[in-house]
């Protein structure tokens, strides 16, 4: 990954050149995170990137990591991270809608890209950049710290046969998916990770979305709801995201900033692989040892769904500009690319 200077250089926004860059150079920052302490995955992942960044800065770079509801909550991320208080930020841009709401297409859009094609995008169709400009507003540098890949339906505690099935039930969902879930009838809940199992268990939401099965598992969602959907329309890819003040980015010397950004897209591709694996090997665990009943949404779901995340997106593009140039970009580099891949890999995947 080092090796790749005229690679790290791209995808690297540039900084103070006047900034020191001798061995003197010392940083210590703080890192708040939206995942619970040191949970699978996620909050492992804000651990691994700290402990990367401090290694190959022979410690001239130190990173604490906090995570959430040790110093801020877990929705607070962003905030503290554009107003300097904090020097850097370990969430997910689905959590941004209401300051933001163009940043959750950085993340994953209903029905969209899938990671492998998402992240082409952002390293070389411009969505990094398109990227950088919008958080750029708000006084953040983003990258990419990693993508969940193709996500789960969720848990339901009731079997789902029907569109009228959604209707009036109560669902921890985020971002466009949660937008989407209530144009189709039901009622999305905005929930933070930790308050998930609680909440399905004493009957506050009838249903939840987190993620795949490793980190549902981990949450132990299957001890508290009956039925485990698929697939995951709301997220085709789920990437996480680092965040830096700009201010605090602007003080590290571009040898620094190359170690960061190299940390940051090696824990991005570290990331998704992990997910791969741990999922196959934990739905394999639900199924066989804890008995869990896996269903396909019908397709008449899928199809009201698909409708209705057509009329969000148009409906959101219409009234917020920046929204509008960041999905038009999405969209067409996700034609574009498809059509490659319907080329390429169609066969393999017996299109």
């Amino acid at each position: 990954m080092l090796g790749g200077l005229s690679t790290l250089a791209a995808c690297a926004p540039q900084g103070n050149p006047e900034a020191g860059s001798d061995s003197s150079e010392r940083h210590s920052w703080r890192m708040v995170t939206s995942w619970p302490p040191n949970f699978p995955g996620f909050g492992s992942s804000a651990n691994r990137l700290a402990e990367t960044i401090a290694t190959l800065s022979d410690g001239r770079l130190e990173i604490e990591v906090f995570a959430a509801g040790e110093l801020l909550p877990a929705f607070e991320v962003f905030d503290s991270v554009a107003r300097g208080q904090m020097q850097m930020g370990h969430s997910s841009p689905t959590y941004w809608r209401g300051v933001l709401p163009a940043a959750q297409i950085f993340s994953s859009v209903p029905f969209g890209m899938l990671a492998y094609e998402h992240k082409t995008w952002m390293y070389h169709g411009g969505g990094l950049e398109l990227w950088r400009e919008v958080y750029g507003s708000q006084g953040i540098v983003p990258f990419m710290a990693g993508n969940t890949g193709a996500q789960m339906g969720g848990w339901f505690n009731r079997e789902i046969n029907s569109v009228d099935d959604i209707q009036g039930l109560k669902m921890r969902i985020s971002g466009l998916g949660g937008e989407v879930f209530q144009r189709a009838g039901g009622v999305p809940v905005s929930l933070p990770g930790a308050d998930l199992f609680t909440s399905l268990a004493t009957g506050n939401i009838d249903a939840t979305e987190w993620n795949g099965p490793f980190n549902d598992m981990a949450f132990g969602l299957h001890e508290v709801a009956e039925y485990y959907y698929y697939p995951g329309w709301h997220e085709p890819s789920g990437n996480l995201e680092c965040l830096i003040s700009s201010d605090a980015w602007a003080e590290l010397s571009p040898h620094l900033q190359s170690i960061v950004t190299a940390a940051c897209m090696s824990e991005s591709e570290f990331v998704t692989t992990e997910f791969a694996a741990r999922n196959q090997r934990a739905l394999v665990t639900l199924l066989d040892e804890h008995e869990t009943k896996l269903r396909r949404f019908p397709a008449s779901v899928l199809e009201e769904l698909q409708v209705q995340t057509t009329a969000v997106m148009s409906e959101l593009s219409a009234n917020d500009p920046v929204l509008n140039r960041v999905y038009t970009a999405y969209s067409q580099y996700a034609t574009a690319i498809g059509g490659w891949l319907d080329i390429s890999e169609g066969f393999f995947r017996g299109a």
